[in-house]
């Protein structure tokens, strides 16, 4: 049987699964379509959670991004985990406990403002829209090689079936249907991780090989990765971070970004009572850190294995020739997501860091220049193969990462038209609005939503972990800041929230836009991606807690200037806080 068959098969019935879930918990009112009726188990929430969690960027792009960068990357992993501990203990309870469906609602109600109910969409809209992107991407990359389908046609399949399932289901089809992603993500994760571990290290726990001894050369897997790439010219693989503050801030970015997304925040509204919210966050913590505690082993030794396929005899030796490539280059040259361009005409593969430093030891081999780009979003999906695992591993992480994928951007995708359909339509344009009507409209929204989700993926504007760190950067200078003070400040009023969500909002895209040369305004692209002239140092990846600081700054001058909230408010502010976990959760 050829491995396209086998990745049919794999993908097929995992596909078929969706759509059986999809069909049996379709939603049938408003509260089902929002938050499957309010009556989802803490553990299976947790479950779902993790899965709408654990995007394309966690399970496709994470791993490449460590393998590519080593320790330096692995603020990914802190942040990503750390902002768990944050909404678990600071908003997870709190937002349960105030009854709502959606991020903007309690917004709108909480600082007694249709002008916040508004701004907070539209910031919901910016970070889910970006954050969407990635996942479109992430689909594409994983289509493309196993099912042997251009980029675009992957990503328009992708598109029907988040379609049909999230159209159909809402929430509550949406929540049933990552749960058996996340059982086929996760084990189409570990598995293949399991399988190199022994392979390299003779350890069949992947985070314990991390720090066990290689089994060809005796020496510790890490020390072996480090003596092979600093000889290609690379930076040590443990190598130590040399700007301290912005690997700090971007590690702080990340975690308040997790604890302000939108599609992570509307799970906990799904469960029947306060005290499920905190065991969800808890529970989806444990199902993460399965993959968490995985992914560095992957990177490593994902790394380890494509540096040792091009030099087999050592990184001093000759390369391969290029007519002697494997089969899993070739396979996944067809995606255009590696590329070759022999330089130097010797018919071989040259892969080293082609900087300055290096030029002279690259010289004397007669290298002219690097010869093979990899897209590092493909390092994950093209392990099994590099590591020559068997045919159903391969057609296994297939359905894996594109379980990854339309998990998330189901989720997305949720989010987006709830910030439409209830929070504009009815919250501001029409609120009565029928139920039947809105349900539709929320349908339409969806609807509306996935063809720009599309198109924007089809045209993103870098890999997904990237664009899905813009998107965390965006909610934590925006939405985070806004819960914070609407759960723990009674002082801080609707004036106060709109300013503040502005001024974070605003510093943080005009920074990313700047840094990145997104503005196309003449004399900006000297500035782009030149890490000399951003401010301190800081990286358009780590603004996002500058910009929450500027958030909260804003808010609490604003409303120290400006009158206090009114009393009803500060009382439903102390009742918020003070959450039953016994008793089920007020609906206001």
């Amino acid at each position: 049987m050829s491995q396209f068959t086998i990745n049919l098969l794999f993908v097929g019935a995992s596909f078929a699964l969706y759509f059986g879930i999809a069909f049996w918990a379709r939603a049938g009112s408003t509260k089902e379509f929002y938050v499957a009726g309010g009556g989802v188990h803490p553990v299976l929430n947790g479950m779902a959670t993790a899965a709408d969690w654990m995007s394309a960027a966690s399970f496709i792009s994470m791993a490449g991004l460590i393998a590519a960068g080593g320790y330096a990357n692995s603020t990914f992993l802190m942040g990503w985990t750390g902002g768990y501990v944050l909404l678990a203990m600071l908003l997870a309870p709190y937002l349960r406990k105030f009854g709502k469906y959606t991020v903007p609602d309690f917004i709108g109600d909480r600082f007694y403002s249709r002008t916040a109910r508004l701004v907070a969409v539209a910031c919901l809209i910016i970070a889910s829209v970006t954050y969407v992107i990635g996942q479109m991407t992430g689909a594409g990359v994983a289509f493309s090689r196993f099912l042997e389908v251009e980029n675009d046609t992957g990503l328009m399949i992708a598109a029907v079936v988040v379609f049909f399932y999230a159209v159909l289901g809402g929430m509550k089809g949406i929540t049933y249907t990552q749960v058996a992603q996340y059982v086929v993500l996760i084990i189409a994760y570990t598995i293949p991780a399991v399988f190199i571990s022994l392979q390299l290290t003779d350890t069949f726990i992947p985070a314990i090989g991390l720090f066990s001894n290689h089994t060809e050369s005796g020496m510790p897997l890490l020390q072996k990765l480090d003596e092979v790439v600093r000889e290609l010219g690379f930076q040590d693989y443990t190598a130590d971070v040399d700007n301290k503050l912005n690997m700090v801030l971007f590690t702080l970015s990340l975690m308040i970004g997790t604890a302000g997304l939108p599609h992570v925040i509307i799970r906990f509204f799904t469960v029947p009572k306060v005290a499920d919210a905190r065991w969800s966050a808890g529970w989806a913590l444990v199902f993460i850190a399965l993959l968490y505690l995985t992914a560095p082993a992957v990177a490593s030794m994902a790394r380890l294995n494509l540096l040792s396929t091009i030099y087999p005899d050592g990184p001093t030796s000759q390369p391969i020739e290029y007519a002697e490539r494997p089969d899993w280059i070739k396979n996944w040259e067809t995606t255009g997501l590696i590329k070759f361009e022999d330089k130097n005409a010797d018919g071989r593969i040259e892969l080293y860091n082609d900087t300055p430093a290096f030029k002279a030891e690259a010289t004397a081999r007669g290298w002219k220049g690097n010869e093979l780009v990899v897209n590092r979003d493909i390092l994950v999906l093209a392990n099994p193969e590099i590591a020559n695992l068997p045919s159903w591993v391969i057609g296994l992480i297939a359905a894996g990462g594109l379980a990854a994928a339309l998990s998330t951007a189901a989720g997305l995708l949720l989010a987006i038209s709830s910030a439409i359909s209830h929070d504009l339509i009815k919250g501001t344009i029409n609120p009565n609005i029928s139920d039947k009507g809105e349900l539709l409209a929320a349908r339409m929204a969806m609807f509306v939503a996935i063809v720009v989700a599309t198109y924007l993926g089809l045209n993103p504007p870098g890999f997904a972990a990237q664009v899905v760190a813009l998107a965390f950067g965006i909610a934590a200078a925006s939405i985070f800041p806004a819960l914070m003070m609407g759960i723990f400040s009674k002082r801080v009023n609707s004036k106060g929230a709109v300013a503040g969500m502005l001024a974070g909002l605003i510093s943080t895209l005009v920074y990313i836009f700047l840094f990145l040369g997104w503005l196309f305004i003449p004399g900006t692209a000297s500035f782009a991606n030149t890490p000399d002239n951003w401010l301190f140092g800081i990286s358009p990846l780590s603004f996002g807690a500058i910009g929450a600081v500027i958030n909260f700054s804003v808010a609490f001058l604003v409303s120290s200037m400006t009158e206090a909230p009114p009393k009803a408010i500060q009382d439903l502010v102390e009742s918020v806080r003070y959450p039953q976990g016994a008793g089920k959760a007020v609906d206001h």
